[in-house]
């Protein structure tokens, strides 16, 4: 199975800006647990900017695009050696794929994706692929690494797309401001209604939030490739999922069998 992994700054970092050592560790270490079973794994990890306003002492994103791209230049240099180091650890071999909007709109650069894609995963190195904040404008931004993560999954052809967040999954309401919040275990079909339970803030540190993994969900189903999105808190239920338990909100790709 090749599954399309992303982990977003809430998960990766604390509030402070600073990296969740022991998540991080946990991740890298169930992530080559998962590599070694035979499974294609590609990792779609933000943080850059998060961990960046932590090394500059940054105590909010910043708003200033320079300083933005400051921070994302600073954050993906520790953000890689960490990876770096923590894969090897495990004995797998890790590559840095930077992406903007033409890499995945023109033609022929989609294809030099893809294919550096493919070849990544023949030779078994686990890609970390990542918007490349420092150069990227608002005209150049893919938008967030749901949908990237979302776009990645549909060109790669994998077969699962996994989200994680700092909630449960898709509930009918907020479930940490509405207690008659009710959880969705399942999506066959994404509907205007079951977008508009997205709400639109994340957190101070990451730019997406239930919106986004929606919208992501949404463009993963048209391309054949389903979506979970679950509570990142401990990495080991990306085994569940794996083992088809019912873990998070599962959103069925098309052409997946109901």
């Amino acid at each position: 199975m090749r599954i399309v992994l992303k982990v977003g700054t809430s998960t990766l970092a604390y509030t402070t800006g600073h990296l969740n050592i022991r998540f991080m560790e946990k991740l890298c270490r169930v992530l080559s647990d998962i590599k070694n079973s035979g499974h294609e794994v590609i990792l779609v990890s933000s943080g850059a900017v998060g961990m960046g306003m932590g090394k500059l002492c940054l105590d909010k994103k910043p708003e200033e695009l320079a300083l933005k791209q400051a921070a994302a230049a600073v954050g993906q240099c520790e953000l890689m050696y960490t990876y770096d180091k923590m894969f090897s650890e495990y004995n797998h071999t890790v590559a840095q794929i930077l992406l903007e909007a033409d890499d995945i709109k023109n033609g022929a650069r989609k294809e030099n994706f893809i294919s550096t894609l493919e070849k990544l995963m023949e030779l078994k190195v686990l890609p970390i692929v990542n918007e490349n904040d420092t150069v990227a404008t608002e005209e150049l931004k893919i938008g967030d690494n749901d949908t990237l993560a979302a776009v990645v999954a549909v060109s790669a052809g994998a077969d699962l797309l996994v989200l994680l967040t700092d909630i449960d999954g898709l509930y009918t309401a907020d479930p940490r401001i509405d207690p008659e919040a009710k959880f969705i275990e399942r999506v066959d079909k994404i509907t205007p209604e079951i977008l508009a339970l997205g709400g639109k803030e994340g957190t101070k540190v990451g730019t997406g939030g239930m919106a986004t993994k929606l919208s992501a969900a949404k463009i993963a189903a048209a391309g054949g490739c389903g979506t979970v999105i679950a509570n990142g808190r401990d990495p080991e239920v990306i085994y569940d999922i794996l083992d088809g338990k019912t873990v998070g909100t599962r959103f069925v790709g098309k052409g997946e069998q109901h």
